[in-house]
């Protein structure tokens, strides 16, 4: 199996390792959606890794979610010291956790989906005042025409328009990374679909503090086999 980066939309531009290679051999089975994020933050934080990708566009599947992560999983299990699974739930209902509960070296990103655990205050603010929110990551503001009007036949059924988000009033943008500001294409699509634009910028050090974590719960696991 071939487990180089592969972004299934856009290459970052970034290759598998950082420089400095120290601890633990950490493989990483992201989301296509957040590659960019999860390379730089596994930089940032000195990791020895590697990483596959998985389509982005399952999100409009969920239910695919499990088996795609289970594959790549099975064909790696056996080459790390622990793997990162670099999903939220995703709206799998609890069957991703169930299928990572099997392996034990195995964690995936605590939280729902993406927008929280990268947007961490900002999201729960948001969705706190509107419910009827819409959430553009960067990657998501970029490829909003391929993963949103096209996959949902927008662009041939106007009309369905109304019916996916008809309880919509604000999309708010999540901005990770300023050198990838993606915030035209977030307005033009705030217009397209005539909701309130607004947006906020993130960074990753949610996300940061999350990796941490279990990077620590990775190493009290090891010093108390």
């Amino acid at each position: 199996m071939d487990n180089r980066l592969q972004p299934p939309l856009e290459d970052p531009g970034n290759g598998q390792r950082p420089q400095r290679a120290r601890g633990p051999k950490v493989g990483i089975v992201a989301c296509g959606a957040i590659v960019r994020e999860l390379v730089a933050a596994a930089r940032a934080l000195g990791w020895d890794y590697e990483l596959t990708a998985i389509p982005a566009q399952l999100h409009n599947r969920p239910e695919r979610i499990p088996q795609a992560v289970q594959a790549r999983l099975d064909a790696w299990a056996h080459r790390f010291d622990w793997i990162l699974v670099g999903y939220g739930d995703c709206g799998t209902g609890g069957r991703l956790d169930e299928l990572l509960a099997r392996y034990p070296h195995v964690v995936r990103i605590p939280g729902p989906h993406c927008y929280e655990f990268f947007g961490g205050a900002a999201f729960h603010a948001q969705a706190a005042r509107e419910p009827g929110t819409f959430y553009l990551t960067d990657f998501l503001a970029r490829h909003f025409d391929g993963l949103v009007v096209q996959a949902l036949g927008l662009d041939r059924y106007p009309h369905l328009q109304d019916l996916y988000f008809g309880n919509y009033r604000e999309l708010l943008y999540l901005r990770q990374m300023s050198e990838n500001d993606q915030s035209e294409r977030a307005q033009a699509a705030a217009q397209r679909l005539g909701l309130v634009y607004r947006e906020a910028d993130t960074g990753l050090e949610e996300l940061l503090q999350r990796l941490r974590r279990l990077e620590r719960m990775w190493e009290e696991r090891q010093r108390h086999g």
